[in-house]
């Protein structure tokens, strides 16, 4: 399946995503800050990030903004999944380069079957 990259600080969260994706059958990289997050990501070239808004060491808009200006992951999907879901919120992720925005709580099936479209859409499933 695919190569994602999580970035969650909330440890529990983290394990959570990283489990319910390895059961879909994905091979999951994860992270616990936005810098973790860049790191990973230039380093893995994955097809997908999720990650966290607020976290320490580096914001999630600020990770994605990094990555958007980085010719060789620029075109790596990132999407947000956060509990913030204010449209201000929203807006931010989307103007920092974010493809979509998933509001958390959300269930195991919401997430696999939202990352299957996603992949989809961007031909990587």
């Amino acid at each position: 399946m695919a190569k994602i990259v999580i970035a969650e600080d909330e440890r529990d969260i983290r394990d959570l995503i990283t489990f319910t994706l390895q059961f879909a059958g994905h091979e999951v990289v994860a992270t616990a800050n936005g810098a973790e997050a860049v790191e990973a990501v230039q380093r893995e070239m994955p097809d997908l990030v999720l990650m966290d808004v607020r976290m320490p060491r580096m914001t999630g808009y600020e990770a994605c903004r990094q990555l958007k200006a980085d010719d060789r992951t620029k075109d790596i999907p990132v999407v947000f999944l956060s509990a913030k879901g204010q449209e201000s919120e929203v807006q931010e992720g989307l103007a920092a380069g974010a493809m979509d925005y998933i509001l958390k709580p959300f269930s195991p099936d919401q997430l696999t079957a939202r990352v299957q479209e996603i992949l989809q859409q961007f031909g990587k499933a």
